[in-house]
Parts: C-alpha cells; structure tokens; sequence
C-alpha cells in the first residue's frame, strides 16, 4: 500500500517537472523568436489592413517630426505610407527605416506587432530584398515632383524631381511644385546622401 503511495507521489512529481519543462521550452522559443524579430517586421504588421480596421501610427523621426500614418509597403530599410489626414489621405511618403527614432503603438495592437508570420521555406519575399535606391530609382523614372526632408545640417526640405540615383546618393533638381522640370526652372542641382533622408513627401 505504501509503495502504491509513493509511486504515485513520483509519477505526480514526474509529470509536473515534464510540464514544467515544456513550460519553460516554450518561453524560451518565445523569447529567441523575440530576440530575431526587427523594427521593420514589426512595423510591416500594420500594413495592408482593411479601410475599418486601419489604425495610423505615430513614427517619431530622427528629426524630431512625428507623422502619423498608414504603413503600405515595404521594402529591405524603406517603407512607404499614407499619410493620415481629417477623413482622407494627406498624401504618401517614403520612409527609411534608419530614420526612424521611435514608434508609438497603441496599446491594443502591441500583440499583433509581435505575431510576424515567418515565410514557409524561410527564403525571403522579393520585396525584402528591394532597397532604398530601387525606390528611388523609380521615382525617377516617372519624373514624380517630390519634397525631401533632411535630417541634420542638411537643412529642413528640398523640393524638385531626382534626376539620377547613384549608390548612396541621389541628384535632386531644385524647382518648384508644379513647374515642368526644365532647365529653365531649375534652381541648382544638390546631390543628397541616402543617409541624410528623413523621408520623401510624395
């Protein structure tokens, strides 16, 4: 009879150790899942949500500026959003992920910022391998005026159309919105460091 009582007081500690284990296995996968996950992931969480459902966030930059917006998609280090405005869209902007000097979540949606799917064959989407220079690239493709906002010594904004892109930096000719970009209206040329953008107002 005692040893009936004694195996069962083991088999009962066995199995709380073993679950106990578990336990503890699955916190650890939590928090080295955690400890791989990157602001860029955790920000793409917010984007493609339906007109209801959309919450903007506050992107606090290196700047000082805060935009509030509604992240759309991404690229490698870049995103672009919608701005959000009173009803309708403020315009869009294209946002390096270095730029970025904080993020303020509301705190209903912290959970979901942490639920980053991972891609089934863990090869990554094209569009995570798309930086910041393609993007650039084909704004200047389609000769889109844009507004450049500049973090540093840099000055506050530059406005015109990129002319060319190059490695790390791009040509912008300075004129103003709504004239064509002729020789004619153009300012001067200013070559701009891909690490002195704030973000680009389209």
């Amino acid at each position: 009879m005692r040893w009936d009582s004694l195996f069962d007081d083991l088999e009962s500690q066995l199995e709380q150790e073993l679950h106990s284990d578990e336990g503890d296995l699955r916190a650890e996968e939590y928090r080295h899942r955690l400890g791989r996950l990157t602001l860029r992931e955790r920000l793409s969480t917010f984007s493609g949500q339906e007109a209801g459902e959309r919450e903007p966030l506050s992107i606090e930059l290196v700047t000082g500026d805060v935009l509030v917006l509604f992240p759309q998609s991404f690229g490698r280090d870049w995103f672009s959003a919608d701005l959000a405005g009173q009803g309708a869209p403020a315009g869009a902007v294209l946002v390096p992920v270095g730029a970025i000097a904080g993020v303020i979540v509301p705190k209903t949606s912290v959970s979901r910022s942490l639920d980053v799917s991972e891609t089934t064959d863990g090869a990554p989407r094209l569009t995570d391998r798309i930086g910041l220079a393609f993007a650039l690239r084909d704004l200047c493709r389609r000769r889109a005026f844009v507004e450049v906002h500049c973090a540093g010594g840099a000055g506050a904004s530059h406005s015109g159309t990129i002319d060319r892109v190059g490695r790390d930096h791009f040509d912008l000719a300075v004129h103003e919105q709504g004239a064509p970009r002729r020789d004619r209206n153009v300012a001067h040329q200013r070559l701009v460091p891909f690490e002195v953008i704030a973000y680009i107002r389209l």
